[in-house]
Formats: C-alpha cells, sequence, structure tokens
C-alpha cells in the first residue's frame, strides 16, 4: 500500500513538475515567434508608413496617390515601391482603388544602387513588354516616383545591363538621367519648335469622392514672361480642356508679389484666395495644388501664403499627404 502511495505521490509530482515546465516555456516561444513575424513580415505590411507612388488612374493619368510602404529608406524604399509600379506585383493587393500598376507583369529589379543622389535600376527585359500607349506614362510613373524619395535626386533605367536610351516601342530617344524635367501627362502648346520652356501645374481630381492629384506638364516657346506669375495664372484659369482636373483657385484671384529665397517662397495674394473671408481660410486643395506644383518647378520646402500682406498659411511639402 505504502508503495503504491510513494508512486502515486512520484506521478503526481513528475506531472506537475511537466505542467510548470509547459507553462513556464509557452511565453518564450510566443516571444520568438512574435520577434520573427515582427521582423520578417509584420513591419513591413502593416508599418502604416504611407509614401508617395505615381500611378495610372481611371483616366490613364499618371497620378500622385499614396501607399503603404516599408520603414526603410534609399535603395530599400525605391525596391518596395517599385513593387507596387508592377502589375500584379507583391503590392497589387493594396493598390488604392481607382488606380493602377503601369510595369509589365513579371518584370523583377535585377540590380539597384544609389550614388551621390543617382539611383540606377536594372530591370528584367519584361520590362520592355509594353505597349506604346503607355511607353512613356511607364517612364513618368519610375521617375517621379523614384525622385519623390528623400536622396534621390535622378534616375538611370537599365534593361538587362544596358541604359535604356530610347523608349522600347517608338525608339523616342531618352537622357541618360532622368529627373522631373522628363515631365509627366505632357502637353504642348507650341508654336514653333524654338525656345521652348516647360512648367509643371498640379490639379485636383476626384475618385469616389476622394481627391487626389495629377501633375501635368506644359511646354510652351518661351515668351519671357515671370514664369511664378504664369504658373498660377494657370491654375486660376479654366480647367484643361475637356477634363476633369480642377485647381480650385478662384478666377479673381490676384498674385500680388512674391519672394523665393532659400527653398522657400512666399507668395502675397488678393483676398480673393479665401475661401472664407470671416476665418481667413485658403481651401486645402488650393494650398496643395499651389505647393505641389511650386516643389515641382522651383524645388521650394516650404510656402508662406499671405493674404494682403498678412501671413495665413505655411505649407511644408514634407508634410503633404
Amino acid at each position: 500500500m505504502l508503495k503504491k502511495m510513494s508512486i502515486r505521490k512520484i506521478m503526481v509530482s513528475t506531472l506537475t513538475l511537466f505542467i510548470l515546465l509547459i507553462i513556464y516555456l509557452m511565453p518564450d516561444s510566443i516571444d520568438e515567434k512574435e520577434i520573427s513575424l515582427t521582423n520578417d513580415n509584420v513591419e513591413y505590411i502593416y508599418s502604416n508608413t504611407l509614401e508617395t507612388i505615381y500611378l495610372l488612374d481611371s483616366n490613364d493619368y499618371v497620378a500622385r496617390t499614396k501607399i503603404d510602404s516599408c520603414k526603410c529608406e534609399g535603395v530599400d524604399k525605391a525596391k518596395d515601391l517599385i513593387n507596387g509600379l508592377i502589375i500584379d506585383g507583391t503590392k497589387s493587393n493594396i493598390i488604392p482603388n481607382g488606380f493602377k500598376s503601369i510595369i509589365p507583369t513579371g518584370t523583377s529589379v535585377k540590380d539597384i544602387s544609389l550614388d551621390n543622389g543617382i539611383l540606377t535600376i536594372d530591370f528584367s527585359k519584361d520590362l520592355l513588354e509594353i505597349t506604346k500607349e503607355y511607353e512613356e506614362k511607364m517612364i513618368e510613373a519610375i521617375v517621379y516616383t523614384l525622385t519623390s524619395i528623400d536622396g534621390i535626386d535622378k534616375v538611370i533605367i537599365k534593361v538587362e545591363g544596358e541604359v535604356l536610351d530610347k523608349l522600347p516601342i517608338s525608339g523616342k530617344t531618352l537622357p541618360t538621367y532622368l529627373d522631373k524635367n522628363y515631365g509627366i501627362n505632357k502637353i504642348y502648346d507650341l508654336t514653333s519648335m524654338k525656345d521652348i520652356d516647360s512648367y509643371t501645374l498640379y490639379y485636383v481630381n476626384t475618385y469616389n469622392d476622394n481627391s487626389y492629384y495629377v501633375p501635368v506638364t506644359k511646354y510652351i516657346n518661351n515668351d519671357s514672361q515671370d514664369k511664378i506669375k504664369v504658373i498660377i495664372e494657370e491654375l486660376y484659369s479654366a480647367p484643361i480642356y475637356e477634363t476633369t482636373l480642377m485647381s480650385f483657385l478662384n478666377s479673381n484671384t490676384k498674385l500680388l508679389d512674391y519672394k523665393l529665397e532659400d527653398g522657400k517662397l512666399t507668395l502675397n495674394f488678393s483676398e480673393d484666395i479665401l475661401s472664407d473671408v470671416t476665418t481667413n481660410n485658403i481651401l486645402e486643395e488650393v494650398i496643395y495644388t499651389i505647393s505641389l506644383t511650386m516643389n515641382d518647378n522651383y524645388g521650394v520646402e516650404e510656402v508662406i501664403f499671405l493674404v494682403e500682406d498678412e501671413e495665413i498659411y505655411k505649407s511644408l511639402i514634407k508634410d503633404i499627404e
């Protein structure tokens, strides 16, 4: 009897120790799994880090929007956003409604490097499987997306190790070093092929009541007019013919004067720029279209809005969503 009781006590003790051991080990196992998931997946997929990307909208404009991206910089950020530009790429499930990718399915990045602000990106030959309709828009989307990343000023595009020096279908020549001077959603308003100048304007478009911004590069013959004044006049003139693009800038608005210095642009407007005179409010769409436009054309990082010499709003480009 004593022997049976001893055996029973030993078994109970052993079982208790075993249970305690499992309980002790379980948190460590869970922690290790959570750490692994955080490092490999969670931070990448659910980082809540929204970054600028240029995708095709429902009207086939190359448009500015935001997608979730990795908490990374430079080359890693570039690779991540390029995945958003590839049709059926790894980020296809988070492309915003009303937008679509443009780089042909199956395209991969074979090599990528960043040196002194110049990003060199080498694509697989699948990049060339683009239609004539979209070949120029594809280059625009790549260049505008990549040069929106801090530290990237210019882009060299290669295919299978060779610099892409012309568009795949039309054969139109491409510069080796690409930046936003390449233009986007181009409109040509030329009377001759001499003294050509250009500027890029940002307009507002909507999809399912959600606003987003569309850059349009307009090519004109240089008539020596003040470029900043011309840009503001373009923004408050009628919308682009047969499009839904708007600027929301009151057509009675006058630019009284301005000052451009050290990456900061101060614009002094008449009170017609205000959406509500009693509260001194300026529409967000007006602030964004002007700020993005001036950043593209002059590289400014800060735009200060004055109304009749009184400061109303200060816009920092890095804070624009």
